[in-house]
C-alpha cells in the first residue's frame, strides 16, 4: 500500500500540532508565571491551535538570544562590581537610617547592587519646549562626552534643535554616543538625519534588531524602552519622554499631544545612569566606553531632604519581578496617600489587588489615566480593574488635555517613582526599562505640583455611573482583558 505526499502530509501535521500542544500545555503547567498569563496562553491555543502554537513559540518565552544572553552574563560581573565600588566614597551612600522606606531602597540594592545615592538636585521639566531647551543648553555645555539612550528618535521640530546641538558637540571634540531601539526608531534609522550625524562622527546603534529569521531563537518583541541622557558623567535626564516634538509626532493617532517629563538630575546618580548606558552599549557593539565614579563633594544633606536617588534597572536579564515588587513595596508603605499616573494601565492582579487594600485601609488612592488611547486593547482592557476599585474608594481621573505620557508614582507626598515604567505587563516584564525611585521632600513637592496640574485638566469616573455603563461594553473589556497578559 503507498501513499502520496498529500496523504503523508495530512497525517504528519495533525501529528505535530498534538505534539506542540501538549508539549506547550507542559510547559505553561510547569512554568512560573501568573496564572492569568497561564490560562490566557491556553486559552489562545486551544481555540486557534496554529495561530495560537506560532505565537507562543515567538512570544511565549522571555528569550534574549543566546549571543545577547552570553554578553550580558559575560559583562554583569564588571558591573556590578563597578556600581559596589561607589561605596568607597562612603557619604555617598551612607544614609544614616534616615529613610523612611528603607525597606524599598534595601530591595532595589541587594537584588541590583546599585547602590541609593544621596546628594542629586534633581528638577522637572513637564514642557517639551523646557525639556529640548534644557537639553540644548546642557549639551552646548558638554566637555567630555553626551551619552544617550532612546526608545523613540523622530525628526522634526524642537528635535532638530538636539541634532545640530550634538553635531556642534561632536565637532569640538565632545564624544556622543547614541544607543536607539530598532522598532521605535525605525524611521529614523532610514533618514537623511540619521545619514548627516552619522557623517559628523556621532555614533549611532540600533539596539535588539529585530530579524524574523531569528524570532523562534529570541523574542522579537522586546524593546529597549529606557530614555536616558548623560553629559560629563555629571548632568543627566531621564523620564517618560521620547526624543520627539509633541507638534509633530503621532499626530494621526487622535489622542492629542503627548503630555511627558524628563527630571534633570545633576550629581552622582548620573554615573549610574552613565554605566546603564555603558552596559547596555557594550552588550550591543562590543566596544567598552570609559566607566568614571563620581565626585565626592555632595549637596548639604538635611534630614528631609537627603536627595536620595535609587536607579532600579529593569528587563530581561535583571532580575525577575524586581519592578512589580518595588511597586507592590511602594505601595503597601503608603500611610496617608498614593498617587499614579501612567498612560497604559494594565497592572498585574497583585498590583491592582494592593491598591485595592490601601484604599480600604484608608489611604487616598487616585489614579489620573489618559481619557483617549493610542492603544485600542489597552484602553478596553484597562477598565476591567475599575470597578473593584471604584468600589474600594479609589479615584479614577482621565486626563482630557492629551496622550498622559507621564509615569509617575507618589507616596505620601514624600517617595516618588518616575521613569520609563508603565502599568503592564510589557513593561514589567519585557521591556528594559529605568525608574528612578527619590525619597527627597522638595522633589516629591514638585511632583505634587505637577499631579494636581493634570488633575486640574482631568474629569473623575462616578461609580453609580460606571456600573451602569452598557453590557456589551463589560463583555469587550472582559474579552481584551484576556489577552492583558500578552499585550
Amino acid at each position: 500500500m503507498s501513499f502520496t505526499i498529500e496523504q503523508i502530509i495530512a497525517y504528519i501535521i495533525p501529528v505535530i500540532i498534538w505534539i506542540l500542544t501538549i508539549s506547550i500545555t507542559m510547559r505553561l503547567i510547569v512554568k512560573k508565571q501568573s496564572v492569568s498569563a497561564t490560562l490566557s496562553w491556553l486559552m489562545v491555543i486551544y481555540l486557534v491551535p496554529i495561530v495560537g502554537i506560532i505565537a507562543y513559540l515567538i512570544f511565549g518565552e522571555i528569550k534574549l538570544g543566546s549571543h545577547r544572553a552570553a554578553r550580558f552574563r559575560a559583562l554583569q560581573p564588571k558591573f556590578l562590581r563597578w556600581f559596589e565600588d561607589f561605596s568607597q566614597c562612603d557619604h555617598l551612600i551612607n544614609t544614616h537610617n534616615t529613610l523612611l522606606y528603607r525597606p524599598l531602597f534595601d530591595l532595589a540594592q541587594k537584588r541590583l547592587h546599585i547602590p541609593c545615592i544621596l546628594g542629586n538636585e534633581l528638577h522637572i521639566l513637564d514642557t517639551p519646549e523646557s525639556i529640548i531647551a534644557g537639553i540644548v543648553k546642557d549639551i552646548q555645555a558638554a566637555r567630555r562626552s553626551v551619552n544617550m539612550v532612546f526608545y523613540i528618535w523622530a525628526n522634526g521640530g524642537l528635535v532638530d534643535q538636539v541634532q545640530q546641538a550634538l553635531i556642534d558637540a561632536r565637532r569640538r571634540g565632545v564624544e556622543v554616543n547614541i544607543l536607539l531601539d530598532s522598532v521605535g526608531s525605525r524611521p529614523f534609522f532610514k533618514s537623511a538625519n540619521y545619514r548627516e550625524m552619522t557623517q559628523q562622527g556621532i555614533a549611532i546603534t540600533e539596539t535588539l534588531h529585530v530579524n524574523l529569521l531569528r524570532m523562534f531563537f529570541s523574542r522579537i518583541d522586546l524593546r529597549q524602552h529606557r530614555k536616558i541622557i548623560v553629559i560629563d558623567n555629571q548632568i543627566a535626564y531621564t523620564g517618560s519622554m521620547n526624543m520627539v516634538d509633541p507638534q509633530y509626532f503621532k499626530q494621526d493617532s487622535h489622542v492629542g499631544k503627548w503630555v511627558d517629563i524628563m527630571v534633570r538630575i545633576d550629581g552622582p546618580v548620573s554615573s549610574v545612569l552613565n554605566g546603564l548606558h555603558a552596559w547596555d552599549w557594550e552588550i550591543e557593539t562590543n566596544q567598552a566606553l570609559p566607566l568614571q565614579q563620581p565626585d565626592c563633594p555632595l549637596l548639604p544633606i538635611e534630614t528631609n531632604n537627603s536627595h536620595a536617588v535609587q536607579i532600579l534597572a529593569t528587563g530581561p536579564g535583571f532580575p525577575d519581578d524586581l519592578m512589580a515588587q518595588s511597586l507592590s513595596l511602594a505601595i503597601f508603605s503608603a500611610r496617608k496617600s498614593i498617587t499614579i499616573t501612567s498612560p497604559y494601565f494594565v497592572p498585574s492582579h497583585n498590583i491592582a489587588e494592593a491598591l485595592r487594600l490601601a484604599a480600604l485601609r484608608g489611604v487616598e488612592v487616585t489614579l489620573i489615566l489618559p481619557k483617549k488611547n493610542d492603544s485600542l486593547m489597552v484602553g478596553w482592557a484597562s477598565r476591567t480593574f475599575f470597578d473593584d476599585l471604584l468600589a474600594a474608594g479609589v479615584k479614577i481621573y482621565k486626563f482630557e488635555k492629551g496622550l498622559l505620557h507621564t509615569k509617575s508614582v507618589l507616596v505620601d507626598n514624600r517617595l516618588a517613582l518616575v521613569g520609563t515604567v508603565n502599568m503592564d505587563m510589557r513593561s514589567f516584564l519585557l521591556n528594559f526599562e529605568v525608574t528612578m525611585v527619590v525619597e527627597d521632600l522638595a522633589f516629591a513637592n514638585e511632583i505634587t505640583l505637577l499631579q494636581e496640574n493634570y488633575l486640574n485638566g482631568s474629569t473623575q469616573l462616578d461609580y453609580k455611573t460606571w456600573i451602569k455603563r452598557p453590557v456589551y461594553h463589560r463583555v469587550i473589556e472582559r474579552l481584551f482583558f484576556l489577552f492583558s497578559p500578552l499585550l
